[in-house]
């Protein structure tokens, strides 16, 4: 099964399936000695397991890390680091009831034509219980990057929309509310949604606004791997995600040229960032920021109309613990993509001059 890595010389493979004995992966490419701070990592696996408020889903995972190799005494080998995650809160009856039978915009269905076989359990391998590798392998990546800030919020969920520039916002904020957003008010407003959503047994979608700040001039290869190419990619690798928007996106379709255009000042910094911080998919210094667009959740506790293998209409109504908005766990998952494509990037920028 071809599809299962990432990255070039800072590579992630990972591997398992929802309800497995355990999801894990392997990273190559890592440099050797870097001292490691564990603590760090298991923050970041904290602030994506299940369970963690009333408006995510129940299940228990507590998301601990077992390294396997490429670590000696705190520190990267620079050999392969191996690592498994086992999955101690399996409920693999809570999906018996859609063995022969296909979830609407589920991968129920293309897994099953594609493959011949498919895990029912919770999806198997098309889980989003896969994006907890992500986010340990973005852990490790965050270290080799240590001057680089990546910061991701929640900048909307359905209707609600943070109108302010990130600029305006404290980040501050972002881990002391559920909802894992840059405003009190806001965080408010969005959590009591996110649970009238859920009594209703429904699901909505969001949006994250990822911040990347004090990067180095030259990130990016052209022509294919332009770095905001390979964000886009990264970001709809992500489970849920339906959009990507970079810099000035959509918005600057409305604006001429010469409002455009963002110009230089005498030290290579620029007045205006409608560029998100990449030209010509080469990163120009200034903070690289945008916006990845999260469906509502697939599953949802109402009764629905769909098939089964044999092309028969049913009914399904779902059924055991399922996030009712994927994006306050999602939030760590895009800061570790972001630190996997700028691992990738920092280190091939190093084979570019001597």
């Amino acid at each position: 099964m071809a599809g299962n890595s990432f990255g070039t010389i800072f590579k992630l493979t990972t591997f398992g399936e929802s309800h497995g004995e355990a999801i894990g992966g392997i990273i190559e490419g890592c440099p050797a000695g870097i001292q490691l701070d564990f603590d760090a990592i298991e923050i970041e696996m904290q602030r994506r397991k299940p369970g963690q408020s009333s408006i995510v889903t129940q299940r228990k995972e507590q998301d601990a890390v077992k390294f396997l190799s490429g670590i000696f005494e705190g520190k990267t080998m620079g050999t392969p680091i191996g690592f498994v995650i086992e999955n101690k809160d399996q409920k693999p009856r809570d999906y018996s009831h859609i063995k022969d039978t296909y979830r609407p915009s589920h991968a129920d269905y293309t897994y099953d034509k594609k493959y011949g076989i498919r895990d029912y359990r919770g999806g198997g391998r098309s889980s989003a219980r896969e994006t907890a590798c992500r986010v340990a392998a973005g852990s490790i990546a965050k270290q080799l990057l240590k001057d680089i800030k990546i910061t991701a919020y929640v900048s909307g969920v359905g209707n609600l929309q943070l109108d302010k520039p990130y600029a305006d916002l404290d980040f501050s904020e972002i881990e002391k509310n559920p909802v894992r957003t840059a405003d009190a008010e806001m965080a408010q407003q969005m959590e009591a949604y996110i649970g009238e959503i859920r009594k209703q047994g429904d699901t909505v979608g969001g949006i994250i606004t990822c911040v990347i700040q004090n990067v180095p001039v030259g990130l990016g290869e052209p022509v294919f791997d332009k770095l905001h190419a390979t964000l886009g990619k990264a970001m709809l690798s992500i489970n849920a995600v339906k959009g990507f928007e970079f810099g000035s996106g959509f918005e600057g379709t409305h604006l001429k040229g010469s409002e455009h255009n963002d110009i230089f000042n005498e030290d290579g910094s620029t007045r205006t960032n409608y560029s998100g911080g990449v030209q010509g998919g080469i990163s120009n210094g200034e903070d690289i920021y945008f916006k990845v667009a999260f469906k509502p959740v697939a599953t949802i506790m109402q009764k629905q109309q769909t098939i089964n293998s044999k092309g028969e209409k049913v009914d399904i109504q779902g059924k055991g613990r399922h996030d009712p908005c994927v994006v306050p766990r999602a939030v760590p998952i895009v800061e570790a993509m972001a630190a996997l494509v700028l691992a990738d990037f920092w280190l091939l920028n190093k084979l570019s001059k001597l």
